[in-house]
């Protein structure tokens, strides 16, 4: 079964990053770097390079400097172009034209399903995909193109999963799953934030979504979950009881930013890659583990 091309892509990003915090309360999380990049633009440049064309960020109180982050700075492009750092311009004209990108404030945190609904006159009446403001996913393939592969073949909701711990699960959402090929499998059931006696299976969506415009008017009605929050995964379970959703392990290599240890982790292996840094880091980590 084909189906329409997914264009659109919603960016959630008014979590108040309290597991983050001290820092979090002066620079949102979204905008910690790795390396000489903000998480953000790291999701905003997977979205673009799965085929999004307009991206809409939902953002809230203190977030304008990601905004920011996406336009122009006429004086910052000035002065780089009067000094010959032609080089360092061309990055900065690439992050201001990545996408169409789109901003709007969610007033209240009520939940990640509270913020999607805030993109339902952007959506339309098209499939959108839904990238965590959270989670920073780096591989070859990106993770939303291989979501909006299975959305366009199947024709169903898509949710990035992966298999995680029986201690995580508690914390995470699991799914009732069947094998249908390869790493694509159908989903038939999924409660958030799990009782022990209430797991599904050990696979948890991570990060990434690709829905219906239908899932708009299911959030209209959903009640707060977990938390007190309207749960995005609530509302998800509603369309899987429905209609069935299809969930895909996808490749590429996650990184949790709302968790100091997940930032470490994403700074180091993304550092040992790059083309500026990567081999003085190498040589000093192996100087550092000689010291543990």
């Amino acid at each position: 079964m084909s189906c329409k091309k997914v264009r659109k892509a919603v960016i959630p990003a008014a979590g108040l990053g309290t597991r983050v915090l001290p820092i979090s309360k002066a620079l949102p999380k979204e905008m910690l770097p790795i390396v000489d990049k903000p998480a953000i633009q790291y999701i905003v440049e997977e979205a673009v390079s799965s085929g999004i064309e307009d991206i809409l960020i939902i953002t809230n109180r203190g977030k304008g400097i990601i905004e920011d982050h996406f336009d122009h700075v006429p004086e910052l492009e000035q002065r780089l172009a009067a000094s010959g750092r032609h080089e360092v311009l061309q990055q900065l004209n690439q992050i201001t034209n990545l996408a169409n990108i789109f901003f709007i404030r969610q007033k209240e945190t009520k939940g990640l399903g509270h913020a999607v609904s805030c993109a339902k006159s952007f959506v339309g009446d098209e499939p959108f995909a839904v990238l965590y403001g959270d989670d920073v996913i780096i591989g070859d393939d990106p993770a939303c193109g291989q979501l909006c592969r299975a959305y366009e073949e199947y024709g169903k909701g898509v949710v990035g999963i992966k298999q995680v711990t029986k201690e995580q699960i508690l914390r995470y959402s699991s799914l009732k799953v069947e094998p249908l090929r390869d790493n694509i499998f159908s989903v038939s059931d999924m409660v958030e934030k799990p009782a022990p006696d209430k797991v599904l299976s050990l696979y948890s969506i991570l990060g990434r979504c690709v829905l219906p415009p239908a899932i708009f008017d299911i959030l209209e009605e959903i009640k707060p979950g977990a938390g007190g929050e309207i749960q995005l995964t609530d509302a998800m379970r509603v369309l899987t009881l429905n209609e069935g959703m299809t969930g895909v392990d996808f490749t590429g290599k996650r990184y949790d930013m709302g968790n100091k240890l997940g930032i470490l982790e994403a700074t180091c292996e993304v550092a040992l890659s790059h083309s500026e840094v990567g081999d003085g880091f190498r040589a000093y980590l192996r100087e550092l583990a000689k010291t543990l």
